[in-house]
């Protein structure tokens, strides 16, 4: 059972389920293969702006067909609906949350709280991996890469995972609060985030891509038939500072470039041009996302670049 449903071979299920205490609504799809095999969720929509991935998520769940399934595919198309209907960027538009740091959530909390909570109890824990669909935001630019968490019961897996996308970069994550899928990999369910798009746009080339690794992972793990691709890749540690003021921001770099450790990555100034702060790369890097937006917050993210790790997947 998943959201109240029966996961019946051959059964198509398109509904919304709602967060007990709220006035939200999730839409979700269940595709129960014909033939047995694992259970996958996918989600996209966890911040609402983040366009390339909720596409990516409503073509599969109308291209993939129970019958080609071993297993079921779980998919939440837009896990915050309220935010995208108010356009609110990363955040949950009742109470201005995050809800990708509030995760495992809370059924007494406030909105976002409620509806992480749900998430979690309802799809995340039920199932068996896990994949992620991030953007950058409206205020970010971004070089593709992906996540999986470190130091897990479901890191073999989840290194198997990383694999099928095609893409140049891999966190290892050392987060193991706030998020959906570092919550999922605690929790022995193998997980990955795929960050592909910025800037709230999202492009026919994008939104593919994204659908093609979601395809080849759905392979590996055996519920797709045919051969799956291993794309090499440099795996990275990330870091990351956030504003120390608000003001306009200046980027030196664009996300993908590569950095040593001294150089200039940007400038915060005031509305007369004088400096604020001079963002100094502290080691050698690859810049990974930054804002790309003229205003910038304070305690709001700046830049997040990655320092290779010891070996390449």
């Amino acid at each position: 059972m998943i959201a109240g449903h029966e996961l019946t071979p051959g059964k198509t299920v398109k509904d919304h389920i709602h967060v007990e205490g709220t006035e939200l609504h999730v839409p979700h799809v269940l595709l129960c293969g014909e033939q047995t095999g694992p259970t996958v969720l996918i989600t996209a929509g966890i911040h609402n702006a983040e366009y390339v991935g909720i596409q990516a998520a409503i073509e599969l769940s109308n291209e993939l067909e129970v019958s080609a399934l071993h297993g079921n595919v779980i998919i939440l198309p837009l896990a915050n609906r309220s935010g995208f209907e108010n356009r609110t960027m990363s955040m949950v538009y009742e109470d201005g949350k995050n809800l990708n740091r509030v995760f495992p959530g809370d059924r007494e909390g406030s909105a976002a709280d409620k509806l992480a909570h749900m998430l979690f109890e309802v799809f995340i824990k039920n199932v068996d991996a896990y994949v992620d669909l991030h953007s950058g935001d409206g205020y970010e630019t971004l070089v593709p890469f992906c996540y999986y968490l470190g130091d897990t019961p479901a890191e073999v897996t989840a290194r198997q995972m990383v694999d099928c996308v095609n893409v140049k970069y891999v966190v290892r994550s050392r987060c193991r609060t706030g998020g959906a899928y570092n919550l999922a990999s605690i929790h022995g369910v193998p997980s990955v985030l795929i960050e592909r798009g910025q800037l709230s746009l999202f492009s026919r080339e994008e939104i593919e891509a994204d659908k093609a690794d979601v395809r080849n992972i759905l392979r590996c793990l055996g519920v797709l038939e045919g051969d799956w691709t291993a794309y090499p890749k440099q795996e990275l540690s990330e870091y990351g500072d956030d504003a120390p003021c608000t003001g306009c921001w200046y980027p030196e770099k664009k996300p993908g470039d590569w950095f040593r450790k001294g150089e200039k990555l940007g400038e915060i100034r005031d509305y007369f041009g004088r400096s604020l702060f001079t963002e100094v790369a502290s080691t050698d890097g690859v810049l990974l996302y930054q804002c790309a937006s003229l205003n910038i917050i304070e305690k709001g993210p700046m830049v997040s670049y990655g320092v290779p790790t010891d070996h390449s997947i």
